[in-house]
């Protein structure tokens, strides 16, 4: 073989334009694999280090009272923030309840009924436009709609206003997930006699669900930390409240609070507080995550 190569320059030349491009691609595959783990690294290292942080800070402001009681008077050592964590449970569940239906069916509506509507063109449009229009403009719209005709703060304006701020967000992707859903499958349910509606809702909807639920963790996960509209709509209270028409703790709000305060045992609990909603979001989106794949597995089966 090899004097064959020696007797014809063509094949010589041919085999070293392989290895020569073989190296090449080997190169550039080890090129392109560092460059994504670089990004990789790059996009978790800031919230190892955010976490890794808050856990220095905070960690050890954690006990048992910081669960079980309300914030201390000025001046005295100690306290919680139980009341700012169930109110931020109560707010969060109201947001939820009104904000996921509502953007899953206008998701819903964008990409099974309103195609080439004029109707799908606004709602597309409010929907973008809102996606981009800051927190605190939002609690400023609340108060002006809500807060200031009753003449009270309360959880629901909260509510309301972190609500409208998840719809824009759930409603895109759920009209980008609908949107990659195969034709063909929507074409078998309805050649088997399905009315458009159950279609959608039964065939497109469950087919697009780990997609939906994501998008529903992500607007989930945007407004939990938001205090701005809070500062407008909640207020914040120092006591006990569970009415939803009365102001009511939040753990941003607490936290602002906190941070802001001059007193140094203030700013132990903001730490703390800090610690304690960034865990319950990350414990509240893995379950929903976990509980939402068992669905799917088990109406796939």
């Amino acid at each position: 073989m090899n004097s064959e190569q020696g007797k014809n320059p063509q094949v010589s030349l041919v085999h070293r334009t392989m290895r020569q491009n073989q190296g090449r691609r080997k190169a550039m595959n080890v090129l392109v694999t560092g460059l994504a783990v670089l990004s990789t690294v790059v996009v978790i290292a800031p919230l190892v280090a955010i976490l890794a942080y808050l856990i220095y800070k905070g960690a050890s402001s954690l006990n048992f009272a910081f669960f079980t009681q309300i914030p201390k008077p000025v001046g005295e050592d100690g306290g919680g923030m139980a009341n700012s964590i169930v109110g931020s449970g109560v707010i969060l569940a109201l947001a939820s309840s009104m904000g996921i239906p509502i953007g899953i069916a206008a998701g819903v509506y964008l990409a099974e009924f309103g195609r080439g509507k004029a109707l799908a063109t606004a709602v597309r449009f409010t929907a973008d436009v809102l996606n981009g229009v800051p927190s605190i403009v939002m609690g400023i719209a609340i108060y002006a709609l809500i807060v200031k005709p009753q003449q009270h703060f309360s959880a629901f304006s909260g509510g309301v206003a972190l609500a409208i701020m998840m719809i824009p967000t759930i409603t895109r992707t759920t009209e980008e997930m609908l949107a990659t859903v195969p034709h063909a499958i929507r074409e078998a349910a309805l050649g088997l006699g399905v009315p458009k509606w159950r279609t959608a809702i039964s065939v497109s909807l469950r087919t697009a669900l780990p997609g939906i639920i994501t998008g529903c963790m992500l607007a989930f996960a945007r407004v939990a930390g938001e205090t701005a509209p809070l500062l407008f709509t909640a207020f914040g209270n120092q006591y006990w409240s569970l009415k939803l028409n009365e102001p009511i703790a939040a753990l941003p709000l607490q936290i602002y609070i906190y941070a802001t305060g001059p007193y140094d045992e203030w700013h132990r609990l903001a730490w703390a507080g800090s610690l304690v909603l960034i865990v319950m979001i990350m414990v509240s989106v893995t379950l929903v995550r976990i509980f939402a794949n068992r669905g799917v597995l088990k109406g796939g089966s």
